[in-house]
Order: C-alpha cells, then sequence, then structure tokens
C-alpha cells in the first residue's frame, strides 16, 4: 500500500508541476497571479484569499513564535479553464513559526490533487511533504488533522477541476 500511495504522491506531484508550468507559460497576465503577505504569529486565526474570475483560494491558519514571515500565494487558471491551482508557500524555505492550524478552500472547483510540506525546496534543499496522516483532503480544502499535525508548514500546494462545461 505505501509503495501504492508513494506512486500516486509522485503521479500527482508531476501533473501539479505539469499544471504549473503550463498555466506560467501559455497563460495570459489574467490566468496567473502571485501575491507576497506577511503570515502573523501570536495564535490569532488569520485567512488570506486571492483569486482568479469565480475561483478563489483562501489560506486560514494560526500560527505561534517569532515575527512575521513573507509568505506567497499563487493562483491559476488553465487555458481551458478547467483547473485551477492555488500554491501558498514561503519562498526562503522552512518556517520558523508553530503553526497550530491550517486550511487551503478552493472556491469554484472539486480539489483532485493536494499536498502539504514542512519544508520547500529553497538554497539547495527539497520539498518534504507532509506525512499523509497529518491533513486531511476534502473536495473543497485541505486542512491539520487534530492531533496528529506536526505544527510544521512551509508550503501548501491544491488543485480542482473547475465546474466549466463546454456547450
Amino acid at each position: 500500500m505505501a509503495s501504492l500511495h508513494h506512486f500516486c504522491s509522485a503521479h500527482f506531484a508531476f501533473l501539479l508541476f505539469t499544471v504549473s508550468v503550463l498555466v506560467s507559460v501559455h497563460a495570459s497576465a489574467d490566468r496567473t497571479k502571485t501575491v507576497e503577505f506577511n503570515v502573523k504569529p501570536g495564535g490569532v486565526v488569520h485567512t488570506f484569499t486571492e483569486g482568479i474570475r469565480e475561483y478563489e483560494c483562501s489560506f486560514t491558519y494560526a500560527s505561534q513564535g517569532g515575527t512575521n514571515e513573507q509568505w506567497l500565494m499563487s493562483v491559476g487558471l488553465s487555458d481551458d479553464d478547467r483547473l485551477f491551482s492555488c500554491s501558498v508557500w514561503r519562498p526562503q524555505g522552512k518556517s520558523y513559526l508553530f503553526f497550530t492550524q491550517f486550511k487551503a478552500e478552493l472556491k469554484g472547483t472539486k480539489i483532485e490533487y493536494a499536498n502539504a510540506y514542512s519544508q520547500t525546496a529553497a538554497a539547495g534543499l527539497s520539498d518534504v511533504p507532509l506525512k499523509p496522516e497529518e491533513f486531511t483532503v476534502t473536495d473543497s480544502t485541505v486542512t491539520h488533522t487534530d492531533g496528529k499535525f506536526s505544527a510544521e508548514l512551509s508550503k501548501l500546494t491544491a488543485v480542482g477541476r473547475t465546474r466549466h462545461d463546454e456547450l
């Protein structure tokens, strides 16, 4: 089962990479957006939201320790309007904040792939995914699993299929 899970994870990671490349290479400015925001510690729940057309990604979190960190959120819509992607990450690599909770929500789509990472690829380091039991994926959300989440988060990605139908 573990090898099947690893194969599926690798396949979906490749799918996400392909979608990201296609969106960034072939999309016009109205199909992609990357914005910077501050992740603020203090234990208070904060939400940051960005969208394209009727599709939206919201990142809700609470964290402790240190000072504000600069993070990025990228959203993208495929050329055929069938896939909407959202990535939230700390570009400097591993976050030093202690996350007490997190949730990403995609509106207007059904999530087909999602993953969360304790470390992002930066300064010669690789992405380090969270253990599958540390987070839960539903049709519209990716959220921490109470009692199993290690409190380390540096990146979260989700790709959803839109409800776009051809006439």
